[in-house]
């Protein structure tokens, strides 16, 4: 029995020193120190041996079992400390290897176009509302002084949902609604930027979805005057302080007298060139004063009560601003258009 012990612990010992992964280790440690492993067995027979001979042989079997049991947890150490460093050196990272270039976003031009005319108005004392995109007739038609059936309806052909709820065909619905929230009591003067529909064609200059920005300032004493020294100091401020601006007369059945605002052309200098159509000026927005209609619909004292009005496309701004020929181009997500805006560079 003793004999069969250390034949047991050598071949035992020969097997741990030459395992090369874990498993091994772990059927090796069944298969010599399981309950039905041969130690077992062994010392479970003791019974058979004299009462003298016992005690040295469970004692010379509990040594082996021990030094069997040392063995596999020294290899398995060897064997998990050997494999995190295969791991690191497989997951080692060449920091002096270049990186990977990181790709960054841009303000899209309409949106830095549009905050730039919110700061720029923020910055004249303007607030900023908001309404909805659906709206009703009332306010989109009816409280901007075109009731039912007026001509001038035919101006935005519009997408009708109901025959009183439709998409805004234009930002104004707002200037009589935050009259009516003011109550008759002025000053009034906000900008209101968002997107309209109306029923068009696409192409190059139109679009069947555009935004928008109106402006809305009422109080006592508001002139035309006023009106013309704010557009002139968006006008040098969006495109530069050399810029001049004419008002010519147009018509509006929101605003009387209405007038159309044309700068000075940034291209030319007011000389004619393909940019201007040979004019030296450029279209770019349209105002006046609000009509005494709408002051009343919203609740104002037209004889206490002036305001001025405007609305301007900031598509056409930035088309301007940015030498874009195609409004499509705004809305293509073209990431090869979208990259030549650099935020750094603008």
């Amino acid at each position: 029995m003793k004999e069969r012990l250390q034949a047991l612990k050598e071949e035992a010992v020969s097997k741990i020193e030459e395992a090369s992964n874990v498993k091994e280790i772990q059927d090796i440690r069944v298969a010599y120190l399981g309950k039905k492993g041969p130690i077992t067995e062994i010392l479970r027979g003791m019974g058979k041996l004299p009462a003298e001979e016992r005690p040295k042989m469970g004692q010379l079997g509990n040594e082996i079992r021990a030094i069997i049991s040392d063995k596999l947890d020294e290899k398995m150490e060897q064997l998990e400390k050997a494999a995190v460093a295969e791991k690191l050196k497989k997951e080692t990272i060449d920091v002096t290897m270049p990186g990977r270039p990181v790709q960054k976003g841009n303000h899209h031009p309409l949106t830095r176009v549009v905050e730039e005319i919110e700061d720029l108005f923020i910055g004249m004392g303007f607030s900023i509302a908001e309404g909805p995109e659906v709206e009703t007739d009332y306010y989109n038609f009816e409280a901007l002084n075109l009731p039912k059936n007026h001509p001038a309806r035919d101006m935005q052909d519009s997408f009708y949902i109901t025959e009183d709820i439709l998409l805004r065909t234009h930002t104004s619905p707002m200037q009589a609604r935050t009259m009516e929230k003011h109550e008759g009591k002025g000053p009034v003067k906000i900008i209101v930027p968002g997107r309209v529909y109306r029923r068009d064609t696409d192409d190059a200059t139109h679009s069947h979805q555009f935004t928008q920005i109106e402006g809305l300032m009422v109080g006592e004493n508001v002139r035309m005057s006023d009106l013309k020294g704010v557009l002139q100091t968006f006008a040098k401020e969006m495109f530069g302080q050399e810029r001049e601006i004419r008002l010519r007369p147009s018509f509006f059945p929101f605003t009387e007298p209405s007038v159309e605002m044309d700068i000075s052309c940034f291209n030319c200098g007011g000389e004619g060139c393909s940019v201007c159509k040979g004019t030296g000026w450029i279209e770019i927005l349209g105002g006046g004063m609000v009509h005494p209609h709408v002051l009343e619909m919203s609740g104002f004292d037209s004889k206490k009560y002036t305001g001025f009005a405007f609305g301007m496309g900031p598509e056409r701004i930035a088309m301007l601003k940015y030498g874009i020929e195609d409004i499509r181009n705004f809305y293509t997500n073209d990431v090869r258009f979208l990259k030549q805006f650099n935020r750094v560079n603008q």
